[in-house]
């Protein structure tokens, strides 16, 4: 049984409270005023001995004596005579392990001997009794989990339930006969239920599928401070193996055993205590139980524990930093003991077969391990040689725990003299050679602080967190993300996710040059300065100190240096522009750059953010791979001339019409109208699309809106054709906006004619295609109504920035975007080879921008051309081209000024 809390801390007057409430039965009106007035005090007295520091053990069994002393007067007050015989109360749960923090669920059992039906007794009275006392621990202010059951019926339930047998094991009698309790704890005994064997496993199943549900990683942006990995859940996870197993009552029981050693104890005890403070932490902030870290209160936690902006380290990453770190050593701690667990548990009866690997390490039960302890000491080149056998041998499951132990014990031999041991350093590229296990023990080199120790630069990056909404993984958990990306476009069995990354890939010299770049793409996050620019200084020196040769060298930090490049092209640009494709072509220098880059990029957007990952950012990216690759076999001494390819796209499209019977006089009339730069702008199969419906369409027919499936672009294109209006942009993005669609891109012709052609293509707001046949008449149905009658939805100028942002458009942004406030910019650039302006728009995402600025645009009679759509997290960065009312580009500072003013009012900032 857990031993019963004991605190130093003086939280309410025990003796005095037995005086106020005398020795009368019963629960009057005035005593649970009583107990109110006792209970609000003494958690205001918690608060105040947290705000000063006490030791949070204290806290936190303090709070659960508290409970203790009411729970046991009001028991005591609740019986008009001495209790029952057959009832006994309990505590079970956290609160069983007497660990509780300011507004976490008592969790109770009513314990009651069994009848001789094994039921509960139907004792009108006691029931009545029962019912009376619950709702008075209601009535005064606490959270209460209950259950009233007999022995019979515990033993029953926790036979079917591994998380009732576990509730059960932690309890602690608070009032009632013993033998009661012991008849308890003997049903539910490993002698009983759930033998030893059986509930390791299934707690380990349950722990395997409570990770998944955080993505098998500890390192999300707003991380589970006790059900996430390296939470509390999982240092309570080898309290109850520990327990079952050995019937220990406290952790340190473990080091009796020898499954930890005393600074591994203390280790996990320090961590253990950290998570305590930030879950006390939160729980008095939020004012409720509240386990998650959410953006909302990690800036006010940093502050709390005393951290401040240091230059570019904020005090949140700061704070975050030592969270991410303290659970990724949980993580290694409980990796370690279930280990040890499995091989005393699982394996304690089978005679394991060894199988020698070398002089250094051998196969015992499928896991290695060190032939002995001293292997690391005499060679300490092991410690990476470990992990190349590893990835050579998959047959083999892990590492044996007496040996991960070796590991973490001699990580101090990783100096400089060991990283500049040839053996060492043959070893480290050996690995990144290897065909099979690359990402699996570089991430377990990560788990045990080897790489880390290894390279000391990446080290630096451990449980270091981008405080925004984009980046949802820290630095280092992003880079294994990429390398694994990067791993999958490697392995046949992966190639029908990405086709052309796998075909690519195929094409590449040498794979670690790009596994190399992936590890120090973002190295040098954290330290201030251009991180492509440091990362890529550090990349060269790695990578010769290394013995690559100095082209490879140079190609690993050319990688990194520009890998963020390729991405904003594509989202920012116009890469229907021959121009355009020409000068990235030259900054590719060859097909090998490109082919490097185009995966790097790739694989980092998918690392970076998965709900930020779509089908129509991989069909952006390919488009710029596939033109830059036309281009550079081409020869950049021979680009593509806008005239060519004006005159390729018209042929191609009058090819694939030759079959429609289309007016031959009236296809040309429109060509004529459309200009170059709508062929420049559009491919040959869409030109065909809306050249033969606007052909078709009559005039009772416009607007005319087409809407379909755009499988290439990896997403929904919506084309509007119609006389041009100053509004038109305004209200379709508008209306978009509130059926709860994302515009990724939008492109607008204006005609000779008068009528202009906008195509916008369209997510749902989870980044999925939209793929039902409603949806898109929804869509259509929607458009047709505002487009038929855009006065009534047009914004208005007198109307409040506030209240246009709410508009038309009522879609709540998300929560986590008010935690990162993001300051308006608006910023203007002459494109003088295309005579249009450039205005870049800056801003917090939410739904409506695109409505908003396209009605400033109105106001100041300037008109849009095209737009590219980029979102990065909760920050916007749209990219429009606009002319003015005479198609000219809008230079001077008044009407620039105008423009500007008028957006940031629109979008909620005044000037």
């Amino acid at each position: 049984m857990p031993p019963p809390p004991t605190s130093k801390l003086k939280l309410f007057d025990s003796e005095a409270l037995h005086i106020k409430l005398g020795d009368q039965p019963g629960i009057e009106a005035h005593t649970l005023k009583l107990y109110r007035s006792v209970l609000y005090d003494a958690n205001q007295l918690l608060r105040e001995y947290f705000q000063n520091d006490a030791p949070i053990t204290e806290l936190v069994h303090g709070r659960a004596a508290l409970i203790d002393e009411l729970l046991v007067h009001a028991w005591s007050h609740i019986w008009p005579h001495p209790s029952p015989p057959g009832i006994a109360l309990i505590a079970v749960g956290g609160y069983g392990r007497a660990e509780l923090h300011p507004c976490s669920d008592i969790d109770l059992l009513i314990l009651l001997a069994d009848t001789p039906s094994g039921e509960v007794d139907p004792n009108t009275h006691l029931q009545q009794s029962i019912e009376k006392f619950v709702t008075f621990l209601w009535d005064i202010g606490l959270e209460v989990g209950h259950s009233v059951r007999s022995v019979s019926e515990c033993t029953r339930l926790a036979e079917q339930d591994i998380t009732i047998a576990t509730n059960l094991m932690e309890a602690r009698l608070l009032a009632g006969p013993d033998i009661l309790f012991q008849a308890l704890r003997d049903s539910v005994g490993v002698e009983h239920i759930w033998p030893t064997r059986q509930f390791f496993e299934a707690k380990c199943r349950e722990q395997i599928q409570r990770h998944h549900k955080y993505n098998d990683t500890a390192y999300n942006l707003e991380p589970n401070v006790k059900e996430g990995p390296g939470g509390l859940r999982d240092i309570q996870m080898i309290g109850w193996v520990a327990k079952r197993h050995f019937g220990a009552d406290t952790l340190h029981d473990l080091v009796t055993h020898n499954f930890l050693t005393e600074q591994e104890y203390e280790a996990l005890i320090a961590g253990q205590n950290f998570l305590w403070q930030v879950r006390f932490a939160l729980h008095i902030l939020t004012n409720r139980r509240e386990d998650r870290l959410l953006f909302d209160y990690q800036r006010t936690l940093a502050e709390r524990f005393g951290y401040l902006d240091d230059g570019p380290r904020m005090a949140v990453e700061q704070f975050m930093k030592r969270y991410y770190r303290t659970i990724m050593e949980l993580n290694r701690l409980n990796e370690m003991l279930l280990q040890h667990f499995q091989e005393a548990i699982i394996y304690a009866d089978q005679s394991l077969e060894i199988m020698p690997i070398n002089k250094r390490f051998q196969a015992r039960g499928n896991f290695i391990e060190a032939v002995h302890e001293h292997v690391f000491k005499r060679y300490p080149f092991a410690l990476l040689e470990v992990f190349l056998l590893l990835a050579e041998r998959p047959e083999l499951k892990g590492v044996r725990a007496s040996t991960i132990r070796l590991i973490r014990d001699h990580r101090y031999l990783i100096d400089d003299k060991f990283r500049a041991d040839l053996r060492c350093r043959t070893l480290f590229m050996e690995l990144l050679r290897q065909p099979n296990g690359i990402t699996h023990e570089l991430r377990r080199m990560n788990s045990y602080g080897v790489l880390g120790a290894y390279l000391p630069v990446f080290g630096n990056i451990v449980g270091q967190m981008q405080h925004d909404l984009f980046h949802v993984y820290t630095v280092d958990e992003h880079t294994l993300f990429l390398v694994r990306n990067l791993r999958r476009f490697a392995l046949p069995e992966f190639a029908d996710e990405f086709p052309l990354c796998s075909e690519v890939f195929q094409r590449l010299p040498k794979a670690e040059i790009l596994y190399l770049a992936g590890l120090f793409h973002d190295i040098a996050k954290g330290r201030g300065g251009d991180h492509s620019e440091l990362g890529a200084e550090d990349a060269l020196n790695f990578c010769l100190h290394h013995g690559l040769s100095p082209y490879d060298a140079q190609l690993v930090s050319w990688l990194v240096k520009n890998h963020l490049i390729m991405s904003s092209t594509a989202q920012r640009q116009d890469i229907s522009d021959p121009e355009v494709i020409m000068a990235f072509a030259a900054l590719m220098r060859d097909q090998i750059h490109l082919n490097y880059l185009y995966l790097l990029t790739v694989a980092d957007i998918r690392a970076t953010n998965t709900t930020l990952w779509n089908s129509w950012k991989a069909s952006l990216l390919a488009d710029l791979y596939l033109s830059t690759l036309r281009a550079l076999r081409r020869g950049l001494e021979n680009p593509l001339a806008q005239a060519e390819r004006v005159r390729e796209h018209r042929a191609e499209a009058r090819r694939l019409l030759q079959h429609k019977p289309l007016n031959e006089v009236a296809l040309t009339q429109l060509w004529q109208e459309l200009g170059d730069d709508y062929f420049l702008r559009y491919s040959a199969a869409e030109i065909t699309w809306h050249s033969a419906a606007i052909l078709a369409a009559e005039p009772a027919d416009l607007p005319l809106i087409l809407i379909r499936q755009n499988p290439q672009h990896g997403g929904t294109e919506v084309f509007i054709y119609a006389r041009d209006q100053d509004y038109l942009f305004a209200v379709t993005t508008g209306a978009l906006a509130q059926m709860g669609l994302t515009v990724v891109d939008a492109r607008i012709i204006t005609a000779n004619s008068g009528y202009t052609l906008n195509t916008y293509s369209i997510l749902e707001e989870s980044g999925q295609a939209i793929d039902s046949a409603y949806r898109m008449n929804e869509i259509f149905r929607t458009l047709k109504q505002q487009l038929d009658q855009p006065e009534t939805y047009a914004l208005r100028q007198t109307r409040s920035a506030a209240d246009l942002l709410k508009g038309p458009v009522s879609r709540r942004a998300q929560r986590q975007i008010s935690n990162f406030p993001i300051a308006t910019q608006v910023n203007f650039t002459l494109d003088e080879r295309n005579q249009r302006t450039i205005v870049e728009v800056i801003s917090n995402d939410r739904p409506g921008l695109l409505s908003a600025v396209g009605q400033a645009f109105m106001d100041c009679g300037a008109r849009l051309q095209n737009a590219k759509i980029a979102t990065f997290g909760a920050r916007a960065e749209d990219i429009f081209f606009v002319t003015d009312s005479q198609n000219r580009p809008i230079t001077d500072d008044a009407s620039q000024t105008q423009l500007r003013v008028r957006i940031l009012n629109y979008l909620g900032q005044p000037s």
